[in-house]
């Protein structure tokens, strides 16, 4: 079996930005099965690494973005997902979670051959971090119920195109292989 590694990709988030409030509905919906996916990593003994976005803020870091994140009305949407002080945390600064980021490098230095996407924006973040992990010859899995999306036909779209041209397993959340036991 594959090492494998779930990446939680930018769940810090204040959600100041065109199109929040669509996109803070799907959280909401789907942010229960982030959660069980991240406490069933922990409990498998499977890497948990988040990948965030830092918003154009290039002193920032964990701390600051987590602090800024629980500081606004949508802290409910943050705290359920709130990185361990020693989970693997990496910045980023546009849409792939591989995009100038030491990402790739620290797969390959955990001996990663397969990554599960989380987070948002399905349509965005997830289908482009999705597109450069099959580039890296990265096994692909992403549960579509546990990411999040602003547009229902863009995110259907987005799902079947990493299914059929980046050979990713799309899944449920409850169906998702994580580590050894499944």
């Amino acid at each position: 079996m594959k090492k494998t590694a779930l990446v939680v990709t930018d769940m810090i988030n204040s959600y100041d930005h065109p199109d929040a409030e669509k996109l803070v509905k799907s959280v909401e919906e789907r942010l229960p099965n982030m959660v069980d996916l991240v406490e069933r990593a922990a409990s498998e003994d499977v890497d948990v690494i988040y990948v965030n976005d830092n918003f154009g803020s290039w002193n920032s870091n964990r701390e600051q973005l987590v602090e800024e994140a629980l500081e606004t009305e949508f802290k409910h949407l943050v705290e359920p997902l709130r990185p361990d002080p020693e989970t693997s945390f990496v910045v980023k600064a546009r849409h792939s979670a591989f995009y100038e980021t030491p990402l790739e490098y620290l797969l390959r230095e955990k001996e990663i051959e397969r990554i599960v996407l989380i987070g948002q924006v399905t349509e965005q973040c997830i289908l482009y971090s999705a597109l450069d992990a099959y580039l890296r010859h990265l096994d692909v899995t992403v549960p579509r119920d546990a990411v999040a999306h602003i547009f229902d036909d863009l995110a259907e779209a987005s799902l079947t195109m990493m299914e059929r041209n980046m050979h990713a397993q799309v899944c449920e959340a409850a169906d998702c292989r994580l580590g050894e036991r499944h």
